[in-house]
């Protein structure tokens, strides 16, 4: 559709308090959190920004605003502006109250519930601001409508005064400040990457929509930062590709409406093995994909066959190309909007609206088509694409067949180098994925038998992220892992067939230890995936630092840590003596009788600081203490929350373009914490 029919003027119910529907109460919101916004965590507290920002964004999408503005304050708090109509105000004839306190105070109330406020909005439940007010220390709702600023103030979900004019104003638009509650969240601290990220992207998958971000927090470096993107999505696939070779210059765009839904889509090829398709409904991305993906990928396959057959480069005896091979190295964007959104659970991870899909299938399939016809060149460099790599796929098929024999997946023969543990129950098992043969034997030695498997790596493993099945199967250290887990790989993995529910990366707090984990975290989050969208993964933190004074240890792991044990332990005063040997190596050779006892007096008082380099420096019985028992380890667990930066940091760390990644490492070469060269 053009921007012309697009911009077409349209008679529009009114936007008033008849507008608001109420649904239900509020009061649950405090007492089960997790159940509106995820958890309390740091996850939680931004998506309070998410709800309030989303309603902004539904008002651009209506057409009533072209500009948001989100401020961190000095203060703790976060203020969010948009220049749309502004939340009514009027009395609300149900609740008898503002529509304005209706909209803060009652679960489900908004003007996305059948009501005339909306067409399209990301809001399914309604649940957003009030819950964004339910769990606040204090919010305050600032209202430019009907030529006053309207202005109500809460504190925990609880209106202070009534609704009431404090001055005059020519504009419209609702300005929301909160101070997230610190009864509530483990962390109040919001991340300035996170917010961007997410800013960033809704202005890629808004048209016309200018959003403002800026950091004024105390102890921050004051920052600034305005998106506009004039291309949508289609620069948003041109910013993912930014670090591939492309095959096809030109983006293929295609933008429509249908039936009262819009249907708009972007794609590139590129040299790369991964596909990179997003997926959004109502400006809400769908990490777990929908109809609208199944009706793209059928008219993707679907139209280059057709292309490839009509031009004679799929002879008549020859196999069709296949999804996986049409998918390889293709970067997409699929972005739907419709009246009434059927998502799957509160987190909308999955689309689920049956008539999406004939839509997409319908509007993205002849469009391609059009594509293809209309650049041939390019549409050769795509078919030859997918022509090798289907190629690659009978080939990866072949190594798969000979290497992941069925055996071998239900542990018949499992790798040698693999200590197994004596359960088989996947939900208390876990295994410990552990660097070189040293770290592997206090491993073994201090695991419990019982429930921890250790598989040692032998030096670094293939990078992953540019080689095919057929190359990385050949590698005997990835071999071993596939056959461990008993899941197979790619898309033939199986998460109900995984040999352990828990997956350890435990490797040494040195260059090399940080180099093989992110080897790994390449090879899972590639071709392991489910493992880390279902939270099977996790990365041990073996201390830095034994901290003893006397014949008591504690254990530090970080600097910050270790400067408070040795203050507690009255550092001021006694005698520090940082070392890397072990503690065999403090009873010095070549001592006479007194110089012992004089030195075991001294340690006594002395604090001896011990800095682990690696793994293999700790005895069996330290690594359990301190790494391994769950009574006392610490592990951090592998999760994804932005799938898009997530492929641009692997494309950007582990691809061959050197550029950025050289950039990266000039940028942030400064923040590295505890490195060791």
């Amino acid at each position: 559709m053009t921007d012309k029919k697009l911009s077409k003027k349209i008679v529009e119910p009114a936007y008033d308090a008849e507008s608001i529907t109420v649904l239900e109460g509020l009061d649950p919101v405090r007492k089960r959190p997790g159940m509106y916004i995820g958890s309390t965590s740091s996850t939680g507290l931004h998506h309070l920004v998410w709800e309030v920002v989303d309603n902004g964004i539904d008002e651009a999408m209506a057409g009533h605003a072209t500009e948001i503005a989100v401020t961190l304050l000095a203060n703790g708090m976060i203020e969010v502006w948009d220049n749309g109509r502004g939340i009514p105000v009027g009395m609300h004839k149900v609740t008898k109250v503002s529509a304005l306190e209706t909209v803060l105070t009652k679960l489900h109330a908004g003007g996305k519930f059948g009501g005339s406020g909306y067409k399209v909005s990301g809001g399914l439940h309604g649940v957003g601001v009030s819950v964004v007010n339910a769990l606040s220390e204090y919010l305050k709702a600032e209202v430019h409508r009907e030529g006053k600023i309207w202005m109500q103030e809460y504190e925990r979900g609880k209106p202070l005064k009534k609704v009431k004019p404090i001055s005059n104003s020519k504009k419209t638009g609702t300005m929301i400040t909160f101070k997230p509650d610190a009864q509530i969240f483990e962390t109040l601290e919001f991340s300035w990457g996170v917010i961007l990220d997410r800013l960033r992207q809704q202005t890629y998958l808004t048209k016309g929509v200018t959003i403002k971000v800026a950091d004024k927090r105390k102890n921050h470096r004051p920052k600034n930062y305005k998106f506009y993107f004039e291309g949508g999505i289609k620069a948003y696939v041109k910013s993912l590709n930014r670090n591939n070779q492309v095959k096809n210059e030109t983006i293929f765009y295609i933008d429509k409406e249908i039936n009262d839904s819009r249907v708009e889509v972007a794609l590139q090829y590129n040299d790369g093995f991964n596909e990179t398709t997003l997926a959004f409904a109502n400006n809400i991305i769908n990490p777990e994909g929908g109809t609208h993906v199944v009706g793209f990928r059928t008219a993707l396959t679907r139209t280059l066959n057709s292309y490839a057959r009509a031009q004679n480069l799929i002879k008549e005896k020859d196999e069709n190309l296949t999804g996986e091979d049409v998918r390889e190295g293709l970067t997409a964007i699929v972005s739907v909007k419709l009246t009434n959104p059927q998502f799957e659970g509160q987190t909308k991870g999955k689309l689920g609206n049956a008539e999406i899909k004939t839509y997409v299938e319908q509007i993205f399939g002849d469009s391609f088509a059009a594509f293809l016809q209309e650049n041939p060149r390019q549409a050769e460099a795509i078919v030859a694409k997918c022509f090798l790599s289907a190629q690659a796929r009978i080939a990866a098929r072949t190594a798969r067949a000979s290497i992941l024999r069925k055996g071998a997946l239900e542990g018949m023969t499992l790798p040698g180098k693999l200590a197994d543990c004596s359960s088989r129950k996947p939900e208390e098992s876990e295994l410990y994925i552990v660097e070189g043969d040293s770290a592997g034997g206090s491993a073994k030695q201090g695991r419990d038998r019982k429930f921890q498997a250790i598989l040692p790596l032998r030096g670094k493993i293939l990078n992953v992220e540019r080689a095919r099945l057929d190359k990385m199967l050949a590698n005997n250290e990835i071999k071993n892992l596939v056959i461990a887990l008993g899941a197979n790989i790619d898309d033939q993995f199986d998460l109900g067939k995984l040999r352990y529910h828990r997956i350890v990366i435990m490797t040494d707090a040195d260059v090399d230890g940080a180099h093989i984990r992110t080897l790994l975290l390449t090879l899972f989050y590639r071709h392991f995936n489910a493992l880390v969208t279902n939270g099977n993964l996790y990365i041990a933190q073996p201390p830095l630092y034994q901290i003893k004074k006397g014949t008591a240890a504690r254990y530090a792991y970080s600097d910050e840590e270790k400067d408070k044990i040795v203050k507690e332990l009255g550092g001021g005063k006694a005698e520090v003596i940082e070392t890397e040997a072990s503690e065999e190596e403090l009873a010095e050779e070549n001592q006479t009788e007194e110089e012992v006892k004089i030195n075991k007096a001294k340690a006594s008082v002395r604090i001896n600081i011990q800095r682990y380099k690696g793994l293999g420096e700790m005895n069996p019985e330290q690594l359990w203490e301190t790494t391994m028992n769950p009574e006392t380890r610490i592990m951090k667990q592998v999760n994804v929350d932005d799938a898009a930066l997530a492929n641009e940091t692997f494309e950007m760390l582990m691809g061959v373009d050197v550029a950025p990644r050289k950039h990266f490492i000039q940028t942030h070469a400064k923040k590295v914490e505890n490195l060791d060269i």
